[in-house]
Order: C-alpha cells, then structure tokens, then sequence
C-alpha cells in the first residue's frame, strides 16, 4: 500500500488538478511571464496569488494583489473587483496565519471571537476590514463581503460597536436561541492543546475507540493529503494520550478524507478502513482505500490486496453491516462518479461480501446496489424491522437512494430501489452527510441528511439567516420520519431545522445532556477559501424539535469542519466531541478541536453497553438496543443501533445511552444482529457493562474518570511520547 500512496503522490502535483495548488501556482506564474495584455496579465496575477492564499503563502500573494489592485485604481480599470476581494481574503487569511495557527488557543475561531481569541497582531484584519469597507461601497447587496467584515471586526475586538450600522450583522455575538433552554448549556472546554491532540492537517477522519481493548477510548486521526500522515493516540489511562503513530505503523499510511471501524475477521480487535480519492477528477481520484487490520499487540498491518478490497475510485464513504446476515460483517462503498465529466470515468458503488477467511467478493452488481453517482455520505439499517439491513445513499447529483434488502437467503443479498415508493425522491437538491437514527424513541429508525446546495458563497446564507431573509433550504439539515409504513415524511419545518442553515460536512449524532434524546453536531463549510462559517451543535428538545445551542455551547468554529465523534473520553458518564478540523488545501489545514463536556444536567443517569457477538459479528454491529425506565413516574423507551454514527466520523461502538431522571433501567432487551433477543432487567445505572451474546451474566467494566485538566500529567505524555 505505501508503494501505492507514493505512487499516487508522484502523479498528484500536475496544473490540471485544481487541488493542486502548488502546480497551479507554477501554471499561472508562466502564463504571466510569456503574456504581453495588461488584463490577462490580471487574470493570471489571480490565479496565482489564489493557488498562493491555497497554499498558506498569503503574505507572498498580497504582494502580488496589491500590485494589481494598485493598477487598477490608478488607470481606473472596470470589472476587476475579484482581484479586491482576494486581496481582502489575503489579508484576512494572512491574519488568521499569524493568530490562530500560529498562536492558537482554545478560544482561537470562536463564533462570537472573545478571549484569548482576539488577534493580538491587528495587521491582516485590519487591513481585511479596509478592503470590504471598500468593497461594499461599491457592491452594497454583496452579503459575503458583509459577513466578512464583521467577523474581520470580531477578529479585532471591535464588534459590533465599531461596524459601521449600514453594515453591521447584528447578533453574531448572541445565542441564537434565546429561550431558557439556551441558558441553561454549559460551555464544553477545548482541550486539545492542552493534551497534544490538536492535529494540525487537511479535511480527514477521526475514530474514536478502543483499540488495545484496556476499555479506555483512543484516538486515530487521517489527513486528506496524500502526504498528510495517520496518527493513534493511546489513552495513558491517567489523564492524558501518548501518540503511538509511529510505533503502530499507521504513520506510514498517508491519505484518506474518512475512516471508519470494525472487527472483519471477528478476531475481537477494532480495525479500520480508510477511504481516499473524494473529490478529484479523472486519474487524480483513482487512489487505493485500505482495510487496515489490528494485529492486537499495539500495531497495524495493511491488508487490503490480500483481503480482495483494492479498487480505485473517488470515494469518502461506505458502511459496515452484516447484510447477509452471517454473522460476518460487509462492506457497501459509494463512489463518487462526475456526471457529464467522461474524463473521471464511472464509479458505480461496491459490495463486497465476507468470506469469513479475511476475504471479500465483490457482488454490488449481483445485489442490485451498484448505483451511480456522486455518491457523499452512505448508512444502513433495518427501516423497515425486518431483520434485514437496508441502505440509504445521499449525492452531490441531486439523487438518493434508498434500497430495501429484500431478504433473499443466501450469500449474496438482493436490493431493491424503494426511493420513491418511500417518499425521499421529493427534491433533486444536492446532499452530504447521512445516517439512520431513532430521533423520537419510537422504535422505527428516521433518516437525517444535510443539504449541500447552494448558488451563492455559504457565508453569504449565514448572513441572510442571522439578518432574518429570505434564502430557502439551502445547507440546512433535513430530518425524515419513519411513517412505520415503509414510508417517510419530511418533518424538517415541524423540528425547527428548515429556517436554519449550516452546510454540514463532518456530521455526527449523540446525546450531550443525557436526556435520551439524539443531538448532533455539524461540521461546516466547503472546499472554497472564503468559507468560514460556524459548526453547528444542536440540541433534541424531548424529540419534537431541535434547538441551536452552538453560541452558549462554545463549539461553533469558524474553520472547516470534517468528521466528528461523539465519546465519554474521561469516562464521567458524558459525551464529550473530538472534531477533525482543516479544508482541502495545505494553507486551509488546521487544529483538531476536543471540546470537554462539563456536564450539562447532573440529574440525568447514562449507561455505557459494549456488546460482544457469538452468532452475530463480534463487534455486534447492527445489533439493536432498547432500554425501558420510568421517569418522573412515566414508562419511557429509548432505542439505539450499534454503530459509530454518521457517514463522515466514527463515534465508539460501545453505546453511550442516556436514561434521563430515572434512577434505575427496568429491562435492556437485545437483539442481537442475526441472533436471539436478550433481556436483563433491574440493572443500576451509571455504569459501563460488557454483555455477551448467549450469557446472561453482565460484567462490570472498572474505568477510573479521568481528569484531563492537570498540567504536569499532559507535560508528561506529551515529553514521554517525543522520547519513545
């Protein structure tokens, strides 16, 4: 596989990959120097200096712009305004360089920036502000240049009082939910830093598990950039991690916009998959995943020749599941095929079935699921209850796709397409991160997926959503329920998520406060360099809406967004969220962000369930949980799927369950996938449990809380780990 990835690096860096800003910014400087036209000269100074901003060389490119811009003015030169707004980008980027990358803090991109994240070196803001002040003068309806400008202001301390009122953004520095539920959030901690796991890289995925099997939660991270290396964070035990990358050979793997989990050989040890290739065109996006198994003694080996998983397509998406239903889990993978773009070749989506020896046989086509598209986020699970796992597609060409598993007996399962019959072809807008999830606790699994459509620059939505116009459902997230009937309603509007706007990437789901009701958080953005918007956290009101608690919570982080998990890292009985930060250009990477849960309603009790299979796959993916408890005096169901979550970042298969006010879980019932349905009935809460498939004697898992607030034991592991 590393001779493959080295591979790849060399034929990455050609001007015709327009992610590849280094060979772009070459491209453009011959074009300058063998043009004579003023203006081609100003068009090729632009797309210099942009492959510049993209590569972090923002001081370099105002040298270029400002040259331009100081042509433009002086021979008064109509129809050049995009080389004023890059260099009002420059000047913004180039100081974010020098304050939040180069001097990062925990308060560092903070929507609204207070703190420590105040830029102590004003240049690049104040130079950004100057340049949109300008800008807006002449392009007053122009709302990314009015977004930007205040967060510039922000940036410098200086908002709202110093914004001039004709285009002052107001309320950027409040909640925006009002309400009392807003006040009643705690602020989660960044802790990152602080405890070296802020990875500083390009758009990648995150995994949040146990690998070595101690019960204590890991960490391995993954970069976009074929360059761009694996880390594995051990968990010390103690209150801190010890970066265990090299020793573990994951260093060597390079690449990979997501990961994922599982146990494919059902040896009782975690493994990852990495998918590569998402978003580039033509040869670019034929890179290699890789099925990566755990050898169990503290390292990793590469297995994916031998394992018949190599193929080489544009991806960042797949599922795990026992489809099946062998006992041995699959894998479904969806491609990423550019429609009306021949040149990047046809990527239908794969299936590939366990052969129960470490082997796969490739049958998408047999099954009936090889569908085409620009397939971004993949799911699955049993919507319609009977015992067969379905899947559901979300794509950037409008399509989705919802394919019932028919159940047929045998190796290889049978799919059929049952979008429309269900009630989900009802747009053709563009789509991104996806899963199944019971957001109600009725039993039936709902489908969560985040619109990616969009006509104009994203901050020019946030603008319109904060300033209270009118801009549709573009980037919001979009929630269907399961009408029990084989069928879907929309119910977006009715939870209090059409009106609001996000542009979600990196998307996962988990329950902050314990209630146990599904939250989630969204990471947002996209590839371009102008967006920067906030990561959204949104909290489940008893199931029947959700509230924005992003401004009170502390978490919405102006940089891009990719994968998150949500985990108890300390094991105080509270999810705490592990984000993979950075965009999809060298000079867009940035800090991972771990926000500490401080606890959001002590009231509330949680159980933590780490299932172990027989019949069903070791990891018991798949499996379902329902947990029955009386609240306040009212019998209440709370039901879960063991999986890690959402499409783009891996959250513990342990299941982390909050039980709200109750003070004792009156029965646990699973079903195991495939397998019997197993009860226990009066357990404590408050604990974590290991439950065996077939045994009917629950152990207690002894974990010790972990404080990850002491100096002198985050000194150490970050000291022990450069000595290693």
């Amino acid at each position: 596989m590393t001779d493959l990835l080295a591979k790849a690096r060399l034929t990455y860096d050609r001007s015709d990959n327009f992610y590849a800003s280094s060979a772009q910014e070459k491209y453009y400087d011959s074009l300058i120097h063998s043009t004579v036209s003023g203006q081609d000269k100003m068009r090729f100074s632009y797309g210099k200096a942009r492959a510049l901003i993209a590569l972090g060389e923002e001081e370099e490119a105002i040298t270029v712009l400002e040259a331009e811009v100081g042509k433009i003015d002086r021979d008064g030169i109509q129809g050049m305004d995009k080389l004023k707004s890059l260099l009002a980008l420059a000047y913004l980027r180039a100081g974010e360089r020098v304050n939040c990358v180069m001097n990062h803090s925990a308060e560092t991109c903070i929507l609204p920036i207070q703190g420590a994240g105040i830029h102590k070196i004003a240049t690049g803001s104040r130079n950004a502000v100057g340049a949109y002040l300008q800008l807006l003068e002449k392009n007053p309806d122009n709302l990314e240049y009015r977004w930007l400008l205040n967060i510039a202001y922000m940036t410098l301390g200086e908002y709202p009082e110093r914004v001039p009122t004709k285009w002052l953004i107001p309320a950027l520095d409040r909640s925006a939910f009002l309400g009392a539920s807003a006040s009643l959030v705690k602020p989660f901690n960044d802790m990152a830093g602080p405890l070296a796991l802020d990875v500083n890289n390009m758009a990648g995925g995150v995994i949040v598990d146990d690998f070595d099997n101690d019960g204590y939660l890991d960490i391995v991270t993954s970069g976009w950039g074929l360059d761009d290396e694996m880390h594995f964070f051990i968990n010390s035990t103690d209150g801190g991690f010890v970066d265990r990358s090299e020793q573990s050979n994951l260093k060597q793997l390079t690449g990979g916009l997501n990961l994922m989990q599982m146990d494919f050989n059902n040896d009782g040890y975690k493994d990852i998959f990495v998918l590569r290739g998402a978003w580039l065109r033509g040869e670019y996006g034929k890179q290699p995943n890789s099925l990566i198994k755990n050898n169990g003694d503290g390292t990793f080996t590469d297995v994916t020749s031998r394992s018949g998983l190599l193929s080489f397509h544009p991806t960042q998406t797949a599922t795990w599941n026992d489809f099946n239903n062998d006992g041995w889990i699959d894998v479904f993978i969806g491609n990423e095929s550019w429609e009306g773009n021949a040149s990047s070749g046809v990527h239908p989506a794969e299936l590939y079935i366990n052969n129960h020896d470490e082997t796969f046989t490739s049958v998408a086509k047999e099954a009936g699921c090889d569908i085409m598209g620009f397939e971004k986020g993949v799911t699955s699970g049993d919507y319609d209850n009977d015992g067969w796992k379905d899947i559901f597609a979300s794509s950037l060409s409008g399509q989705r796709y919802l394919l019932r598993n028919t159940g047929v007996p045998g190796a290889i399962p049978s799919f059929q397409n049952v979008t429309e019959q269900a009630g989900l072809a009802d747009s053709l807008s563009r789509t991104f991160p996806t899963w199944f999830w019971d957001y109600d606790n009725d039993g039936w699994l709902d489908i969560f997926v985040g619109d990616f459509t969009f006509e104009m620059p994203i901050s020019s939505y946030a603008a319109s959503e904060t300033l209270g116009l009118p801009f549709g459902s573009a980037g919001s997230a979009i929630v269907y329920k399961n009408n029990q009937d084989g069928t879907f309603t929309n119910v977006s509007q009715a939870l209090g998520l059409s009106d609001r706007t996000a542009f979600a990437m990196g998307a996962n789901f988990g329950d902050i406060d314990n209630d146990g009701y599904l939250d989630f958080y969204l990471g947002t953005g996209n590839p371009e360099l102008e967006s920067i918007v906030p990561n959204k956290l949104f909290r489940s009101d008893t199931g029947t809406r959700f509230v924005d608690i992003t401004t009170p919570a502390r978490v919405g982080h102006l940089q891009k967004g990719h994968a998150i998990s949500f985990a108890d890292l300390d094991n105080d009985g509270d999810q705490d969220i592990y984000i993979e930060m950075g965009g999809a250009y060298k000079g867009d990477a940035f800090h991972n962000s771990f926000y500490v849960n401080p606890g959001q309603d002590e009231r509330n009790h949680w159980i933590a369930l780490e299932l172990i299979g027989s019949k069903a796959n070791r990891a018991a993916i798949g499996s379902r949980i329902r947990i029955t408890v009386r609240e306040d005096g009212k019998a209440r169901t709370i039901f879960r799927d063991v999986n890690s979550g959402g499409s783009f970042g891996a959250s513990p298969l342990r299941k982390e369950i909050g039980i709200g006010r109750a003070d004792v879980i009156d029965q646990i019932d699973i079903q195991w996938h495939p397998g019997p349905l197993q009860s226990f009935k009066n357990i404590r809460p408050d604990r974590f449990l290991r439950i065996r498939e077939g045994n009917d004697m629950i152990e207690e898992i002894s974990l010790k809380p972990l404080d990850f607030t002491t100096p002198e034991r985050r000194e150490h592991h970050h000291l022990s780990d450069h000595g290693s």
